[in-house]
């Protein structure tokens, strides 16, 4: 049986590059609150660029924040949810950024090879330039499956 993925703490993220020191490091962001069939799909997608999946874990204050939600699973235990998947070996918890320079320093000391994302990412331009000064490069690895987003999943649910 495989071991669970490592969860650290963003401000324990130096003392433990020992983890992914010699990889080929893959670098997502998310917050994965309800994970569905579109999330799986990433995840399988961004491992096959490297051997060595890292997940920065977004706040709960972020998606209340950003996503004008309350997250229906907290930060802790969607760390626990995505830990369990055999492609991820290290989540990150992340506290909430306040610029883009706080997602560089992460991008900075990770050091990844590849920064994978989504088609239509929101942000693109922004892990383009970060990816840019580190010598990494930003791949889109699947296209957005509109109807697996947990907007769509929890607008069915009511939550």
């Amino acid at each position: 049986m495989r071991k669970k993925a490592l969860i650290i703490r963003y401000e324990d993220l130096e003392q433990n590059k020992k983890d992914f020191k010699d990889k080929t490091i893959v670098l997502v962001g998310g917050c994965f609150d309800l994970i569905h069939f579109g999330h799986l799909k990433f995840l399988e997608a961004a491992k096959k660029q490297g051997n060595y999946l890292i997940v920065a874990l977004e706040s709960d204050d972020f998606i209340k924040k950003n996503k004008r939600k309350i997250s229906v699973h907290q930060q802790n235990e969607r760390a626990e949810i995505l830990s369990s998947l055999d492609m991820i070996d290290m989540v990150i918890l992340l506290p909430l950024f306040k610029s883009n320079n706080d997602y560089f320093e992460l991008v900075k000391t990770i050091s990844p090879s590849f920064i994978a994302v989504t088609e239509g990412d929101p942000q693109l331009e922004n892990k383009r330039k970060q990816a840019s000064k580190i010598g990494a490069k930003v791949k889109e690895v699947v296209t957005n499956l509109k109807d697996f987003s947990t907007r769509n999943i929890a607008k069915v649910f009511n939550l």
